[in-house]
């Protein structure tokens, strides 16, 4: 269970841009698109000047996978 962020790979795509490009108009570090690639979770802060500069709402860039183990 956690966050993907294959939407916002894909919006990378639709845009022609690369993780660095994000990297540099965003004005992060390497390390926290690293750790997006991995799925792992960021700031709020990160994912708000994310959403800021493509003019998207949150849920165009991320998504929660569930895990499917039955939880009693």
């Amino acid at each position: 269970m956690g966050f993907s962020y294959n939407k916002l790979w894909k919006l990378l795509i639709d845009k022609n841009m690369k993780k660095t490009d994000l990297q540099c108009a965003i004005a992060t570090t390497p390390k926290t698109i690293a750790k997006m690639g991995r799925d792992e979770n960021v700031s709020l802060e990160t994912l708000g000047k994310i959403c800021e500069y493509f003019q998207c709402d949150i849920g165009d860039i991320i998504e929660y996978r569930r895990d499917d183990r039955d939880i009693s």
